[in-house]
């Protein structure tokens, strides 16, 4: 039996020129405004893919006339005159396998288009796994002529920078206000709590974000946790959510969890299918690592927790690790006279070892001895009570003060850092001593050794180095952990030379 009510009857017709109710109009408005964002995402991605391929194939052709129309010619091959016609099938097969990498790795994301560190990274895996791929696939398939690996070099190297200069001209036009406000998502916040103000500071940064907040739904309780920025207006109760969100033309709605119960979040999510509006809950039970949250499935029962992180994954441990080899060596080399020149000061002031070992924490728990240049007198805990350093501290000596304001005394740690117990850029590591209670009193401290300690890190160059809320380092930390990504640790680095504040 069809229990479906009866359909309310309807006119069969109206006349031509009869105004629209104001339910019709809003109705219409909200789907118009919803439908814009999408078709401009479509064009643009088309744009962006025709000139990713643009680019890619000019990137093979540059390989191929670097390779074989320059002096380039005559290393390693028998028959240096290779014709570009006979290369053309290289050339395709190349291009072809290099596109397909980068839409695998979601270039093409909307979201992407304005998180430039995010398309830097994509870009330069693709091409490095390129690199791979494309001499395994000429081998497989026995191209003719017989591929060649300089060939494959070049246009990996090509691709990666032309790529990166194409993508920073799009971000730069995109990033400008009239085209960036149609790649924003207006999220609307069903409930309010401190981890949203949080969020917005994140939203609010720079012209580049991804995210305009247009304002707060009260939730079914009638009452919010904590009061929203002046600039996030209230828009209206629960009651009236289906006239705010096609008012606001609202194109994301953010649920705080715990602001209403189960049977009221499943009817908020179901609605905003109803409405063309996407559905996002802000777990409470999660403040770190959020970007790290992963639903997993465990035979039918859908699982939230935090996955694998960045550094999680081979990969990039193999890449950073690689980075820290190399970095290391040229940092010993570099300014091993100056190391030197300062061991010679420090002696001359002061008799006793010029260098200086140190306990700290490392990866997972594990202590290690850190290396500097003494830079305070011999017995500066003769009183056996380890204790931190402070501005002006009267144990440090006259050539101490220098090294520490211009982190000279950091130096030798470019061999922890070539022995593995650090690495060039990390959270920086701290004695166990005076850290035995920060487990309990800071949450979530003990995951910062989850990676490696480092000369230097994000919270540093932030200007949080020596005598500095711990509180807030840690919040830099795990900004670090949860968002690292190869430029960052270059951003870092290049800071640390700029400011001097990437060392503690």
């Amino acid at each position: 039996m069809n229990c479906a009510p009866p359909a309310p009857a309807v006119e069969d017709s109206a006349p031509a020129d009869s105004a629209p109710s104001p339910a019709d109009t809003s109705r219409s408005y909200s789907l118009r405004h919803r439908h814009r964002p999408w078709v401009a995402h479509q064009k643009l991605i088309a744009v962006s893919f025709l000139g990713d391929a643009a680019v890619v194939f000019l990137s093979m052709l540059v390989a191929y006339l670097l390779r074989f129309e320059s002096r380039l010619q005559f290393i390693g091959v028998d028959d240096p005159e290779i014709s570009l016609r006979a290369y053309a099938g290289h050339v395709l097969i190349g291009g072809g396998l290099m596109l397909a990498l980068l839409a695998n790795f979601r270039v093409h994301d909307p979201r992407n288009y304005l998180a430039i560190r995010r398309t830097f990274t994509v870009i330069v895996k693709t091409c490095a796994i390129w690199l791979v791929a494309f001499l395994g696939v000429a081998l497989i398939l026995k191209l003719d002529p017989a591929i060649s690996r300089v060939y494959c070099v070049l246009g990996s190297v090509a691709a990666m920078v032309l790529l990166c200069g194409w993508r920073w001209f799009l971000y730069c036009v995109l990033r400008r206000e009239s085209f960036a406000q149609a790649l924003r998502q207006k999220a609307v916040f069903v409930g309010w709590n401190d981890e949203c103000s949080r969020a917005i500071g994140r939203f609010s940064e720079g012209r580049s974000h991804q995210i305009d907040v247009h304002g707060v739904i009260v939730p079914p309780n009638r009452k919010l946790e904590s009061n929203p920025p002046a600039d996030v207006p209230v828009l209206g109760d629960y009651d009236d959510f289906r006239d705010v969100v096609r008012s606001s033309g609202a194109d994301l709605i953010m649920a705080v969890d715990g602001c209403m119960d189960r049977h009221e979040m499943l009817l908020l999510a179901e609605t905003c299918g109803k409405e063309f509006v996407d559905f996002k809950l802000v777990p409470s039970c999660f403040q770190i690592l959020v970007s790290g949250l992963q639903l997993e499935n465990f035979h039918g029962m859908p699982v939230l927790g935090i996955g694998k992180l960045p550094l999680h994954h081979a990969f990039n441990n193999a890449l950073k690790r690689g980075i820290d080899i190399f970095g290391a060596i040229m940092g010993l080399i570099l300014f091993g006279p100056v190391i030197a020149v300062f061991c010679t000061m420090v002696r001359m002031e002061s008799r006793g070892p010029v260098f200086y070992r140190q306990r700290r924490i490392g990866l997972n728990g594990r202590p290690f001895n850190i290396i500097k240049i003494r830079s305070m007198k011999v017995d500066a805990e003769a009183n056996g009570r380890p204790g931190w350093t402070v501005k002006d501290d009267p144990r440090r000596l006259k050539v101490g003060a220098f090294m520490r304001e211009w982190n000279i005394d950091e130096l030798p740690q470019f061999w922890n850092v070539l022995t593995g117990e650090m690495s060039l850029v990390g959270p920086r590591p701290e004695r166990p001593e005076l850290i035995e209670n920060f487990k309990e009193d800071i949450p979530h401290y003990n995951v910062r050794h989850n990676i490696k300690p480092g000369v230097t890190g994000w919270a540093q160059v932030n200007g949080l180095r020596g005598d500095t809320c711990l509180r807030e380092r840690v919040k830099f930390d795990l900004d670090y952990i949860e968002n690292w990504n190869v430029m960052l640790d270059l951003q870092i680095m290049l800071m640390t030379f700029i400011n001097r504040k990437g060392a503690c």
